[in-house]
């Protein structure tokens, strides 16, 4: 009887794991959704399996054929990284915020999407900048 017991607290451990990853994965997707909003894409498509691959691809500004190149072993890992360091170079972050995007991927994607800054801030608020510089006389 007692070689049975773990077997019976199996479910007991596995439960609460199978919450948990639940709950993770909501935040991803909701936090997914509001970065494609901010990027000017719908954010339905976030919960969309391949289109939001498609529309991240769009944001990190690469070509759409990067989706066959995410079929490929080895070169999908590169890829991968290429597409999450255009996005966070699309909101105005740098290479450190990508290595975030790479290892923490739902906190990074949560604090793009209820940030405060949308992906035209940086480009607008530069020529906002060089326009108000005069022209020597």
């Amino acid at each position: 009887m007692s070689c049975c017991q773990p077997m019976a607290m199996l479910p007991m451990l596995l439960i609460p794991l199978l919450f948990l990853a639940l709950y993770i994965s909501m935040i991803r997707y909701v936090a997914l959704w509001f970065v494609f909003t901010k990027a000017g894409e719908p954010g339905w498509a976030a919960i969309i399996p391949v289109y939001n691959l498609l529309i991240a691809i769009k944001i990190a500004g690469k070509p759409w054929w990067y989706i066959l190149l995410l079929l490929i072993p080895i070169v999908n890992i590169v890829i991968g990284i290429m597409i999450l360091h255009g996005i966070s170079k699309s909101f105005g972050k740098g290479g450190w915020y990508t290595v975030g995007l790479i290892f923490f991927r739902t906190i990074f994607l949560a604090i793009l999407g209820f940030g405060r800054q949308f992906i035209g801030e940086v480009k607008k608020s530069f020529k906002a900048d060089s326009s108000t510089v005069s022209p020597a006389t």
